[in-house]
Parts: C-alpha cells; sequence; structure tokens
C-alpha cells in the first residue's frame, strides 16, 4: 500500500525549524486527513503538524525533544490510492509495496528518513560573522559547536592583542563540563539571538513623565476596561499613522515606510517574550481593541498564537511598570526601529500655577528606544511628546 510522508509545515513567516514536543497519535493508529497527529514548539507558539490524508500512521522518524526543519519528513501515512486521491496528492512514484505486490515494513530510521535536527546544545548560529580576532581554525571550532563570538565574551584571550586562541576556547569549553548546566529552551536561544542582532545598530533612548490621572479616571468609567499598555499602544498607533517615518527602516540608502500601521504588544511567557500583533491598530477604537488584545494576551501565556497574530510588527510596546519598574530601556526588535516603554505609575508632588502650590498626581514615564540611524533625538522627542499628549486625552483614543 503506498505511504505518504508527513512533513513538517511551514508554521509561519520567518519560520524555519520546530521542536516535536508530542506524539497525538500512535502509530498504527487510523486516522482521518487533517487530524492532529504531532504538537510541536517554535520559537512563537505550540501548534500541530497534520495528517496529510486518511490512513493509517506507519510510524515516526523524529524524536521528542528535538528540532527539525521546515520540509523534513517526520512519518509516513500508509494510505490507499483512493484515500490519497481524494485527499488531492498524487500517488507516490515507483512505491516500493506496488512494485514488490505486496506489503513490505519501511524502516523510518534509516537514512533515507532520518532527518537531523538542526538545533542542539547551546545557541544556535544566526549567519553572523565573527570577530575579526577570530582565526578561521577557531570559526570552524565555534561553528561545529554551534556558538557565536558573543558567546566567547568572557574569555581572556593570551594572544597577541587579547586574541583568543584554540587553546583558550578548547580550554573554556572543558571549564564549562565541569559546571552545572541545563538546555536553553527554544524561546530562549530565540529571544537570545533576536536581541543579539538588535544589538549590532545604535539604539538610543528617550523618556518622558506622563500624568495619568485622566486616564486612570476614564479607565475606570470604561466597560471593558483597557490596560494601561493598551492606551500606549493605541496612542502610539494614532502617532504613526500622522506620520510612519519614525518607524520606517533603513536599508542601504533606503528608508523603507511601513505600509500599515500593526503594533506588536510583549508578553511574558514562559521562560521568554512573545510579541503578539495587533492589525491596523490606527483604525479601530480603543474600545473595540480590548476584546482582541485581551484574547492575544492568554493565546500568547499559552504559547498558541495564531499565525497572522505574529510577526510583521512595525514598533512594539511593553510595560514594565508590572514588574515596578519606573524606567527601562528596552531593544526594538531586529525588523522594527521602535519599541514604547511604560514604567509604574507612582504619586507624585506636581506645581500646579493656578493654585501656587502642589498637588499630587499620579505619574508614570514613558521611555522610547529607537534606531539611532532612522531617527535622530529631536524627532524621537516629538514622537514621544505626541503619544503623552495622546494618553493625556484618553477620549481621543
Amino acid at each position: 500500500m503506498p505511504h505518504i510522508p508527513i512533513i513538517m509545515p511551514q508554521l509561519g513567516e520567518s519560520i524555519a525549524e520546530a521542536a516535536i514536543i508530542n506524539f497525538l497519535v500512535p502509530p498504527g493508529s487510523v486516522v482521518l486527513a487533517g487530524q492532529d497527529l504531532i504538537e510541536v514548539e517554535t520559537n512563537k507558539a505550540t501548534m500541530t503538524v497534520t495528517s496529510p490524508c486518511a490512513g493509517k500512521v506507519q510510524g515516526y522518524a523524529v524524536e521528542l525533544q528535538e528540532s527539525y526543519p521546515v520540509g523534513a519528513v517526520l512519518g509516513q501515512i500508509e494510505a490507499s490510492a483512493a484515500e490519497i486521491a481524494e485527499a488531492g496528492l498524487d500517488l507516490p512514484v515507483a512505491d516500493p509495496d506496488e512494485v514488490a505486490g505486496a506489503p513490505a515494513p519501511v524502516d523510518l530510521k534509516a537514512d533515507g528518513y532520518r532527518v537531523q535536527p538542526t538545533v542542539r546544545g547551546l545557541p544556535v548560529p544566526a549567519s553572523a560573522s565573527g570577530a575579526s580576532y577570530l582565526s578561521p581554525r577557531l570559526k570552524a571550532r565555534m561553528n561545529e559547536l554551534g556558538l557565536h563570538a558573543a558567546d566567547l565574551a568572557g574569555i581572556a584571550g593570551s594572544g597577541a592583542a587579547g586574541r583568543v586562541t584554540i587553546d583558550d576556547f578548547e580550554k573554556f569549553i572543558a571549564s564549562l563540563e565541569k559546571q552545572k548546566m541545563s538546555k536553553a529552551s527554544s524561546m530562549r536561544v530565540a529571544v537570545a539571538d533576536a536581541m543579539r542582532r538588535s544589538w549590532t545598530r545604535p539604539i538610543a533612548t528617550v523618556g518622558l513623565p506622563v500624568k495619568l490621572d485622566v486616564l486612570l479616571a476614564h479607565r475606570k468609567a470604561s466597560n471593558p476596561k483597557p490596560g494601561p499598555a493598551l492606551y500606549a499602544l493605541r496612542a502610539l498607533a494614532i502617532a504613526l499613522a500622522e506620520n510612519s517615518a519614525p518607524a520606517g527602516r533603513l536599508v542601504g540608502n533606503k528608508v523603507i515606510h511601513p505600509s500599515s500601521i500593526d503594533v506588536g504588544f510583549a508578553v511574558e511567557a514562559e521562560d521568554g517574550v512573545l510579541v503578539p500583533v495587533i492589525r491596523n491598530a490606527d483604525k479601530k477604537s480603543l474600545k473595540e481593541l480590548v476584546s482582541r488584545y485581551s484574547e492575544l494576551v492568554e493565546l500568547a501565556r499559552e504559547r498558541k498564537l495564531p499565525a497572522e497574530a505574529t510577526g510583521g510588527s512595525i514598533a512594539t510596546v511593553t510595560n514594565y511598570g508590572t514588574f515596578g519598574l519606573i524606567w527601562a530601556t528596552p531593544i526594538p526588535l531586529p525588523e522594527q526601529t521602535l519599541v514604547l516603554g511604560m514604567g509604574a505609575g507612582r504619586r507624585m508632588p506636581h506645581w500646579d500655577e493656578a493654585k501656587g502650590q502642589f498637588v499630587p498626581v499620579t505619574e508614570a514615564y514613558l521611555t522610547l528606544s529607537f534606531d539611532h540611524r532612522v531617527l535622530d533625538g529631536g524627532g524621537a522627542g516629538r514622537l514621544l511628546a505626541r503619544i503623552g499628549d495622546l494618553m493625556g486625552h484618553p477620549e481621543l483614543l
């Protein structure tokens, strides 16, 4: 009987691989077309791989907790010609069962089916060249172990001008073996890689205190109640809709302007941060965004974000005030120019000219971190001031 491969699908834009975390159907089970077979985990969410057609699961060619690239053969479905045709698939050419005229077992662990995982051990190299002081031999050894130059930051080189030699490197690796180690999760590796790539750009931050009393009164009177970060997200979206240039990306000698105001927001997940995206945030009112925002927060915490709610955003909002922080310098994602941060609100004295005295107000700092190649301090300051002004007039959101 013909065999149809179970293929690792493209699980989202920029997703190149996924880790196997659960087999939902044991080998030998009869399944329907489109039935969930394997649960996989990317650096953004937990998803499932489905059966390409009806038939019987012959077996799996992959291991739990290992990562496999898009297009990898994960296993096989034994199906009849009718079941294959019903699924709209092509009948495999020169299938061994059809040629022999009798069923023949297929060794899923054979070289033709076994897929070597692309993520092993220490962080994944991200196609970035090493520092100039690394010799070709050392670079080759690092690539073999899946290391990047940033992983060697703590090594004191014994070579000329502080150069890290191959002996320095091997002693460093040997010393690691003597220490307690734990495998970095795919989420942690992805965050580390993104932040390393982001930091290759000149990042600057400006800050501005904003009074929140009017916003908090508006929130108290609202039903449903928007979270403080959603006020900031909506204000950022409106400000960028008025002038999208600050969110442009510099590529060569061109500034690429955004085609739509898609804004992400940071959600803390297990061992990392996910960034759900609200599409066309400038075209929906604050009240219209509340339910979608809450839905995406829950999906992010469960690591079940749909593909359409990830990637492609032009800026991110992060509310580090939830951790009691009043000031921080968050880093924009590699594909973004801006990240807006919001600190914790505090009761502060504010001079009231009309009353001629200090009065208590609730105040929080907004910070805007940006790619200094695209935006200068003046432009960043004006954008942040506009965001603060909009947050001071929540009825406009």
